[in-house]
């Protein structure tokens, strides 16, 4: 911010010699252009000052919206923590979930068995053969056990149908955790860019805070010039006018002298009238005038 300079041509110089050797009107003038040179300055000064304040008023609005800049990016920064450890304990869950669900896959996929339906008919099957059929001893046997063996399996394949139930169920909480994790993730993204913006904005207002800051001191440092021009006129007028009243003393003192030579010079010729008078002289009109003036009338 421009501020003109201020024209040192209009300052009053006055020197030592010149209070004590001017005459009265030549320092009457003189005060007079002091208190004048004075006057202008202080406006100037205060024109500076209040040009400063306000500067620092901005400096102080510029660091308190960059403490709230810095705050809101804070705590964005705490909520990208805390969503970046949510986040990460869902891929956990997942992680595990689907590290069961593959495990149990590839067991049940070693495995080459028949399906559960065809374990059933081949079943009801044997078992229609055997009631149906008359069958020798041991062929009969055979059939039995073959019977209970298939049962078996389909026991087991049952109870590995339920298995992958829940292995299904376990992929499900999976797949959810994932999406889960992949949308925190997408949040910790955005919380991220949005900490950054404000941490931009906090440093966009500093860097304005500082500048205004360095043009209130500069402004300060022009308006202490101008205080200082100013009190020197001031100081200077106060000596032209202390000269000025010690002349007014001088001066009276001088007019007093007078007044009282006067007064002695009438009270002695008044006397002198008076002594005439009381010899028998006549006395004129001015005469009696003095005598009054003496005060002997």
């Amino acid at each position: 911010m421009e501020l003109e300079e201020i024209d040192l041509s209009k300052n009053v110089e006055v020197t030592e010699e010149d209070v004590e050797e001017k005459s009265k009107s030549q320092l009457i003038k003189i005060a007079g252009e002091l208190r004048d040179r004075r006057n202008e300055l202080n406006q100037e000064a205060s024109r500076r000052a209040t040009l400063r304040d306000r500067l620092n008023d901005e400096t102080r609005n510029r660091v308190d919206e960059a403490h709230s800049h810095r705050e809101k990016r804070d705590e964005l920064n705490n909520s990208v923590q805390s969503t970046k450890e949510e986040r990460d304990e869902m891929n956990r869950s997942a992680s595990e979930l689907f590290k069961g669900v593959g495990n149990k896959k590839k067991e049940s996929g070693a495995k080459k068995e028949k399906p559960i339906s065809a374990l059933e008919k081949e079943i009801e099957s044997l078992e229609f053969r055997q009631q149906t059929e008359v069958l020798t001893g041991g062929t009969e046997r055979k059939l039995i056990e073959k019977i209970a063996d298939l049962k078996e399996k389909y026991s087991e394949k049952k109870k590995q149908l339920e298995q992958d139930r829940e292995l299904g169920e376990k992929k499900r909480q999976a797949e959810h955790s994932r999406r889960e994790a992949s949308a925190l993730h997408r949040e910790m993204i955005q919380l991220a860019d949005d900490a950054q913006l404000e941490h931009n904005k906090m440093i966009e207002c500093y860097r304005m805070a500082d500048q205004v800051r360095n043009e209130a001191d500069e402004i300060h440092a022009k308006f202490i010039h101008a205080q200082e021009l100013a009190d020197f006129h001031h100081e200077w007028f106060i000596k032209v006018q202390k000269k000025l009243r010690k002349m007014d003393k001088r001066d009276e003192s001088s007019r007093q002298s007078v007044r009282e030579a006067a007064r002695e010079e009438a009270k002695k010729e008044g006397e002198e009238i008076y002594e005439r008078f009381k010899k028998g002289q006549a006395l004129g009109t001015e005469d009696l005038m003095k005598l009054q003036k003496a005060g002997l009338l």
